[in-house]
């Protein structure tokens, strides 16, 4: 793998690996500025998930739109589905700048609209507006390490990236609690986007001068059109086939067929050919990582609802109770960077994976009064710790396998199958979870107390959380098929 330099404004040139005494790490002068400025843009979206997701329950409650809570995280992904496609064309042809900026300012849009939201529907669209930014950047960011870093460094930017999640996952829970508890929900998303200058002060600069230009023989290339069209289609799909898992009703069958129907040709035409058969090597690798994300945010994005509404939680605790995962996610991150263990990865990923199903079955054990509800706090730090070492995995896998001209494109197939995953299982536990009256919740804490003590609607979460344990534990088998096999 090579580090891509620009030399003109329409060619880029590859560079050989240097040797490891040159370059010290990613925190050396050739590469602080851009490894600490990227870095910054992953702790923007760190801060968004984990002070977003404390506050969701309450602004879902004043909006009068529990019953649409699923959408509310299903619709970033929705639509990060075509800002993946786009970010991969855009960044293999005319560098990763374009699609970067675009999408931090498209995300800061977004939770600006979420924030200031009269109504559930129109802070599903601020969430859909954060997801397309958010789709852009995340792929952009792919591409940029990838023609940025030697090979050899990649690991260590990856676990670098996890980190990054560590000071949000801390801070960011107990400062949206208490904003939300104090000011209101609405300023944890207002507040979010000042967050934007530093990044892009920081690393757009270095970005420009490292990664900036197209892949020789694509300098100046035109889009593919028919990725693009299948993007559209599979992120209309997504969002028909959400809508009617949460509408349940017989005629909602007719959007859950359209959805289908565009959905499983977008599937096929965009991911590698044999990812849903787990395929030997990058199709398996893209298979996991949906897998994974999918089966671990759908069951977490429950987690402080649950917390709120069937133990009487503030969100402060509620959200606190994610808090410790950043730390272990973070440590999982840093040992799969370690150049010792690469001949281990693939057993790695496998106790990952476990981990990550036996941490989602049990959560729903805190339905029971007598479990100790801190109980879901050490069993997430464990979940999280093995998607740590599963995640960051899966991106460095990807790397290796992906000629350069292709980061950018298998980079969007990476990001699209854990978006939607992440639609999909989200989906069904979305449905599983109304369907069983999880829909009907107390408005206040103390009636969310009352309601705990009576036992209301806790089949509704455990139909979520032990659906994805057994999801979770496919992907502990799709992680033996993760390389080629030689013969």
């Amino acid at each position: 793998m090579t580090t891509l330099e620009p030399r003109d404004a329409d060619v880029a040139e590859t560079a050989p690996d240097l040797p490891a005494g040159i370059e010290d790490g990613v925190l050396s002068r050739s590469y602080r500025a851009l490894s600490v400025g990227i870095v910054s843009v992953v702790l923007l979206i760190a801060f968004e998930a984990t002070a977003v997701g404390t506050a969701m329950p309450v602004a879902a409650r004043e909006l009068d739109g529990v019953s649409l809570y699923a959408f509310a995280f299903s619709g970033y992904f929705t639509t990060s589905l075509l800002g993946m496609v786009l970010s991969g064309q855009w960044s293999d042809r005319r560098g990763p700048l374009g699609p970067l900026t675009t999408g931090i300012a498209a995300f800061a849009a977004g939770l600006m609209l979420s924030g200031t939201a009269g109504a559930m529907w129109l802070f599903i669209l601020g969430r859909a507006v954060q997801g397309f930014g958010g789709g852009l950047v995340i792929v952009a960011l792919y591409v940029v390490v990838g023609r940025a870093y030697p090979e050899r460094l990649r690991p260590a930017i990856m676990a670098a990236f996890a980190a990054g999640w560590v000071v949000p996952s801390i801070v960011g829970p107990l400062a949206a609690g208490a904003v939300t508890e104090h000011l209101g929900w609405r300023w944890v998303f207002v507040g979010i986007p000042v967050l934007v200058v530093f990044p892009l002060a920081l690393a757009l600069p270095q970005i420009r001068r490292r990664a900036a230009g197209p892949v020789d023989g694509k300098a100046g290339g035109a889009f593919d059109r028919r990725r693009i069209r299948l993007a559209l289609g599979i992120s209309l799909g997504a969002g028909l086939l959400q809508y009617a898992a949460q509408d349940l009703r017989w005629l909602s069958l007719l959007p859950g067929v359209a959805g289908a129907a565009l959905l499983v040709p977008a599937v096929l035409g965009l991911l590698p050919r044999g990812t849903y058969r787990a395929a030997r090597g990058l199709p398996s690798v893209v298979l996991l990582r949906g897998v994974a994300a999918g089966s671990f945010i759908a069951a977490e994005s429950f987690v402080p609802l649950m917390l709120v509404t069937q133990r009487g939680l503030t969100p402060t605790l509620a959200g606190f109770s994610l808090a410790a995962g950043g730390l272990t996610w973070a440590l999982g991150s840093w040992v799969q960077s370690r150049a010792r263990v690469e001949p281990y990865r693939e057993r790695l990923m496998t106790a990952g994976m476990v981990l990550v199903a036996a941490s989602i079955a049990a959560a729903p054990s805190v339905l029971i009064d007598s479990v100790p509800a801190w109980t879901v706090a050490v069993a997430w730090a464990f979940g999280c710790f093995g998607m740590g070492l599963v995640i960051s995995s899966t991106s460095v896998l990807l790397l290796q396998l992906s000629a350069p001209e292709e980061a950018g494109t298998n980079s969007a197939s990476l990001q699209i199958s854990d978006a939607l995953a992440n639609v999909v299982l989200l989906a069904a536990g979305g449905a599983a979870f109304a369907s069983l009256g999880g829909g009907a919740v107390s408005h206040t804490a103390t009636e969310a107390t009352e309601a705990s003590g009576a036992g209301s609607h806790p089949a509704a979460f455990a139909a979520v959380f032990l659906p994805m344990a057994g999801v979770a534990l496919v992907g502990a088998w799709v992680t033996r098929r993760l390389r080629v096999e030689s013969r």
